[in-house]
């Protein structure tokens, strides 16, 4: 059995909820963008701080297992999204800083929406 290393396993639980928020908040972003804005936030996780790292996977994890769940999980997800929890509501916060930073940096007429 393969076991993940701890950049396998950041990105299996960072990747998943970047792109998530990517496509709810900007829509319009085609998927090959919203895949290179999810990799840089992956990116920037596995190169946080040994202690924020593992505080950033934790609460990762707890978003990628919510949408796990088929019912539900993606509107709880979406809710905190956008309901600043102390502590979960964060990671929200880190992975749109992250992303959005990247999009509007390397494609700068970018619209609101996520269009060209």
């Amino acid at each position: 059995m393969a076991r993940l290393t701890s950049e396998q396993f950041i990105h299996a639980v960072v990747d998943p909820y970047a792109r998530f928020l990517l496509a709810e908040e900007l829509g319009d972003l085609g998927p090959d963008r919203r895949r290179a804005a999810a990799t840089f936030a992956v990116h920037r996780v596995t190169t946080m701080p040994s202690v924020m790292r593992f505080g950033a996977t934790a609460i990762a994890a707890v978003f990628r297992l919510l949408l796990a769940v088929p019912v539900g999980g993606p509107a709880i997800v979406r809710w905190l999204a956008h309901h600043p929890l102390p502590v979960l509501g964060e990671y929200p916060r880190l992975i749109r800083s992250l992303t959005f930073a990247y999009v509007w940096e390397t494609w700068p007429t970018t619209t609101a929406t996520g269009g060209s």
